[in-house]
């Protein structure tokens, strides 16, 4: 019998719906249900533990998940002896500062000997010791925007999205001390030869997967004399493929360019000419 790559994944939330959709995308099919705290996929050898987010790291500290998807804070948090297998880039948010409207803030040094609630304390230590700030820390695990108003705590330091919740208390953004992405995490030793090989080939799935989403497939028609021009600009994996057209002068190019340098390579070749650009995702792709 084959034997179960087991990973934790956060129960519910956009971490959640993020991890089990690069998964679905990688070609797994399973279910996904939220009232299900543990099920197998129907066409791969891995099956889901659906677990609170800070009791991943524990989870597969013991054993009792091979694997995890977290938040980068929650590895910084508190999953030291582990290791990340990969960083896979979504759910990115950031850790920070928040004080009330009427407080002061000039940087960090003005936390000196205040009161910071928090439920990131060891990752707030590291950044104050850097900066040579002594403050006493108020450990919360929820409510944290709360504790200014109820005079536990000057300041805290949380995650933070959009800022309302900080404004409907009463608080201010004032400076964001750390930022995180989904992290794949898991035992520095996997201790299991064919579970290794199954985290390998899943692996090269999401690759693929995580690959594809940073380029797009672009099609598109171009005066032959500018082909050398075009060739350097879009370059693609080795170099672009270029079919004739019908129409003397004219040739049919297909490359891929990377999502963050798109609207330059578009408005280059709409100088040099091209006509007819289309432009589709790509759902996966390798090396």
């Amino acid at each position: 019998m084959e034997k179960m790559l087991r990973i934790a994944v956060q129960k519910s939330g956009r971490l959640s719906e993020k991890s089990l959709e690069i998964i679905k995308n990688c070609g797994i099919k399973f279910g996904s249900d939220s009232r299900v705290l543990k099920e197998q996929a129907s066409n791969f050898p891995i099956e889901f533990l659906y677990v609170r987010d800070d009791d991943i790291p524990t989870y597969v500290r013991d054993g009792v998940a091979d694997i995890g998807i977290v938040g980068r804070n929650e590895y910084d948090e508190q999953a030291i002896d582990l290791a990340i297998i990969r960083d896979l880039g979504f759910a990115k948010c950031r850790l920070s500062i928040a004080v009330p409207n009427d407080f002061t803030y000039t940087g960090l040094s003005c936390l000196q000997g205040k009161r910071i609630a928090t439920s990131y304390p060891h990752i707030l230590a590291g950044v104050l010791k850097e900066n040579k700030v002594t403050a006493s820390f108020v450990q919360v695990s929820g409510s944290v925007e709360v504790t200014p108003a109820v005079g536990i705590s000057d300041a805290i330091c949380d995650l933070v999205s959009t800022g309302a919740t900080l404004a409907m208390n009463g608080l201010r953004e004032v400076e964001t001390i750390y930022t995180s992405t989904a992290v794949m995490i898991g035992r520095n030793e996997m201790g299991d030869d064919q579970k290794s090989s199954i985290l390998k080939r899943l692996m090269l799935r999401i690759d693929a997967v995580m690959r594809a989403n940073n380029y797009k497939y672009v099609i598109f028609n171009l005066p032959e004399e500018h082909l050398d021009q075009v060739a350097r600009i879009v370059g693609g994996m080795k170099s672009p493929t270029v079919t004739r057209l019908m129409e003397k002068g004219w040739v049919s190019v297909q490359t891929v360019v990377a999502e963050d340098t798109f609207w330059d390579v578009f408005e280059q070749l709409k100088d040099l000419g091209a006509q007819g650009i289309l432009v589709t995702p790509i759902e996966k792709m390798t090396e």
